[in-house]
């Protein structure tokens, strides 16, 4: 894998808790809205910067590209955000109920997302690619990071370890979600070698969240290079920024599902169909989460059944066969509910785990919803194991959690 060291764009320590937000895509205009108050500063101005127009103005106005990238010029001129000297790596931590991941700050190569060893296991949609698109050439960079895994490392995990001994450049917990954040600098030469040199060993990175903003990026850089009649290849728009944690460290969370209807069916006849394809046990009225793989928990009627799906269902020896959300999608949502695409289907709505059990169990309990079907989390190897093949996982089948706060450094493209 080929990665550079870039000049960060980022905001005097002193002001990173004003500037730094969530991610553009985790939250709607009128959250924005309210998160970013009085705030000028606030870095939803340059992400989200419908906010600055009456409420309803459309994100995808173009008014609103271009005030995201005057703003993007103001921040700058205003000191709220400031270009390091010279070229860095950078190291950023995100800590969740105990638990720390420390990700590598880098540029990643335009041409190994091209030649697919940049590996995805989504499939992305060519509108949502487009609007990120507008959103980077516009600023003429990429104002928030990708989210990348890559194989565990001992070299880079030393000298991380060497870092996070260190005072951080910032630290702060985040006021919506209550994580911990810390941000370190590497600009020492001798350690930006290392970075590099160990990255070049490895054969593939991994998209773990961000693959609309992987695609935009990369393709945008494509479409400069294209455009570049001296175009030599070591230009800043060949490289895009992302954050890579070791594949261990990550928390990859369940991605739970709540039903509208039973298509027609009594309660008791869709537990009769259930039990074609899975035994079925009920747990009672207290919350019961699934306790391991190919064993699913059903809300229905105040009560958790635990849902075990039969030998011979799924095939182990095959990376999407094997899968919870192949399973359920198959053998109850497709076969038994008649909900075919996840994607386009208003009779499902999904549930991140973060949010806990209580939440499904709530939407059903409120009459919004009529069942509720939680899944046991997908492991790191699994989507290492799917993009390794080429192939892509079913709808809506992982949550990574600590999201990524946007606005600790900006990638520049020249």
């Amino acid at each position: 894998m080929i990665i550079k060291p870039f000049r960060g764009i980022r905001p005097p320590k002193e002001l990173v808790e004003k500037v730094e937000s969530r991610p553009y895509d985790v939250l709607d205009s009128e959250e924005a809205r309210a998160e970013a108050g009085d705030n000028e500063m606030s870095l939803y101005h340059i992400i989200k910067p419908e906010i600055d127009f009456p409420v309803g103005t459309s994100e995808y106005d173009p008014r609103v590209y271009e005030r995201a990238a005057e703003n993007f010029q103001k921040f700058q001129n205003r000191g709220w955000l400031l270009q390091d000297d010279k070229e860095n790596y950078y190291i950023y931590a995100q800590t969740m109920n105990g638990k720390t991941q420390y990700g590598l700050v880098i540029g990643a190569y335009v041409e190994d997302y091209m030649q697919q060893r940049i590996k995805k296991h989504e499939l992305t949609r060519r509108d949502k690619e487009e609007d990120r698109m507008k959103h980077v050439r516009v600023n003429n960079a990429n104002i928030e990071p990708v989210f990348f895994a890559y194989p565990d490392n001992e070299v880079l995990n030393d000298l991380i370890m060497r870092y996070a001994r260190t005072t951080p450049e910032y630290d702060f917990v985040a006021p919506i979600d209550g994580f911990r954040h810390q941000f370190w600098v590497i600009a020492d030469e001798a350690d930006i070698k290392t970075v590099t040199e160990e990255f070049r060993k490895m054969p593939a990175l991994y998209i773990a969240d961000g693959h609309h903003r992987s695609a935009a990026a990369a393709l945008v850089g494509a479409e400069k290079a294209g455009q570049n009649p001296n175009h030599r290849g070591d230009e800043e728009y060949n490289y895009f920024m992302a954050v890579a944690f070791q594949a261990s460290q990550l928390t990859v969370l369940d991605y739970n599902r709540v039903v509208k209807d039973l298509n027609g069916l009594t309660s008791e006849q869709f537990l009769d169909a259930l039990r074609r394809n899975f035994t079925v046990e009920d747990k009672g009225t207290e919350i019961y989460k699934p306790q391991h793989l190919h064993e699913f928990s059903l809300y229905l009627d105040g009560h958790w059944f635990a849902l075990n799906a039969k030998p011979g269902t799924y095939d182990d020896h095959d990376p999407i066969g094997v899968l919870d959300v192949d399973i359920s999608s198959r053998l109850i949502l497709d076969e038994i509910l008649k909900i075919g695409d996840l994607r386009s289907s208003n009779r499902i709505d999904f549930v991140g785990g973060l949010r806990g059990l209580a939440e499904l169990k709530r939407r059903v309990d409120s009459g919004e919803m009529r069942a509720a079907l939680a899944l046991y989390p997908v492991s790191m190897q699994q989507i290492m194991d799917i993009a390794d093949t080429g192939n892509i996982m079913p709808p809506k089948a992982t949550w990574f959690e600590p999201k990524l706060r946007s606005g600790l450094v900006i990638h520049k493209l020249s």
